[in-house]
């Protein structure tokens, strides 16, 4: 496959308009994130628009505790409180929460489901990316589900099992099946198959900070 050609980084969020809100009580926000907004500012003017700006013009204390890559989109949960964000993040940590992802990547996938067990660390020379080192890298597992098998590209379920930095992209990547529009990790011809990352946080689990009610929230793909 043609090495990719990626696409001059340019900063152009989505205009802002009322809050994807999913989800909201005392404790907690769960928004449906839009593809093309930071989770968190950068270190420039330029990048200060972001989710959390945009939560916590309308809840001050609302914290981010976990993120979604600026290209991905989908269901994201913030604290409102302090304990809310401790008793997520440990569920986070101990691996206690679940997430769903659909995605769109290139080829066929056979048999129907599988696991990729591939140690990541991040490509130093070559950040913000990732890549997969067996030998120095640090666990991380996906699991895959065929969803729709098409002649060019195949819809997959993804269940990440650890929650390293563009894990799913890079593990698909590393199959031979990248994400379409991957502008970081795809070959030219799927990088050119989509304007954006076909990649959507579709569900999310988690127990209630307030009683550890089990929570499960769910967003469809927009792809």
């Amino acid at each position: 496959m043609a090495p990719a050609s990626p696409r001059p980084f340019t900063y152009n969020p989505p205009p802002p308009g009322p809050l994807p809100i999913v989800h909201a009580d005392d404790h907690i926000l769960v928004l449906d994130k839009p593809a093309g907004l930071l989770t968190v500012a950068g270190n420039t003017p330029a990048l200060a628009d972001c989710l959390e700006a945009r939560v916590q013009a309308q809840y001050p204390t609302a914290t981010m505790i976990h993120r979604l890559d600026m290209d991905t989109s989908g269901l994201i949960v913030l604290a409102l409180n302090a304990r809310a964000h401790a008793h997520i993040g440990k569920q986070f940590e101990k691996r206690l929460t679940r997430k769903t992802y659909i995605a769109l990547v290139q080829g066929q996938l056979t048999p129907d489901s599988g696991r990729i067990d591939q140690p990541m660390k991040s490509d130093w020379p070559n950040r913000p990316k990732q890549h997969v080192d067996p030998v120095g890298g640090r666990a991380a597992v996906t699991d895959w589900q065929v969803l729709e098998a098409m002649p060019d590209r195949t819809r997959l379920r993804l269940t990440p099992l650890t929650g390293r930095t563009h894990q799913l992209r890079v593990h698909m990547a590393f199959l031979g099946h990248p994400i379409l529009g991957d502008n970081l990790y795809a070959p030219a011809e799927a990088l050119a198959a989509s304007r954006r990352l076909c990649l959507h946080a579709e569900t999310l689990e988690f127990r209630h900070p307030d009683g550890g009610t089990p929570m499960v929230f769910h967003s469809p793909a927009p792809f």
